[in-house]
């Protein structure tokens, strides 16, 4: 019995697998970057910013236009408004009514125009930093790029991952 279970345990042990001579299993590795920090970084940033400010001021600057405008025949109507026959006071209120209305129309698409400017002036940079992010986690091998901002990830495993924005920032300078 006991050359049997000898027989049996020589059988088994050369009938196992070779772990040692199998490749390692590659790691999945992921990049990490902070999107907001590197966004910011590229140089056509500054350019599309400055254009945005600007379009704000000339929006601000009407909005103060028509705010002064409204305010002066408002307070020609309290002036006024003891001395008014009554269908010139309701016409006159008609008329405020109607400016404050416009005036708010006006300040909401202002509000409008200005995210959907800001969402086609940053459109352009966005897709070059996918391009550039995607090229780098080609050439790292990597298998996914994690974005930090807003504390998405508390926590990242070094061994796993690779920080990515000085890369990027760097390619996108270029």
């Amino acid at each position: 019995m006991m050359a049997g279970l000898s027989g049996f345990a020589q059988n088994a042990s050369t009938e196992a697998p070779d772990t040692t001579s199998k490749a390692p299993k590659p790691a999945v590795l992921f990049g990490y970057l902070s999107y907001d920090s590197v966004i910011v970084a590229m140089p056509q940033y500054a350019i599309v910013q400055a254009r945005l400010r600007e379009l704000r001021e000339a929006y601000d600057k009407e909005v103060s236009r028509v705010e002064e405008e409204f305010n002066q025949k408002y307070e020609a109507f309290l002036d006024g408004q003891r001395d008014f026959p009554r269908t010139i006071l309701l016409k006159r209120q008609n008329e405020l009514q109607d400016l404050m209305r416009k005036n708010l129309e006006f300040k909401q698409q202002g509000r409008r125009d200005l995210q959907q400017a800001e969402a086609d002036a940053m459109a352009p940079l966005h897709e070059k930093l996918r391009q550039v992010i995607a090229t780098v986690a080609r050439n790292r091998g990597l298998a996914l790029v994690v974005n930090t901002d807003s504390n998405a990830c508390p926590f990242i495993e070094p061994s796993s991952s690779i920080n990515i924005q000085e890369e990027t920032i760097a390619l996108l300078k270029e």
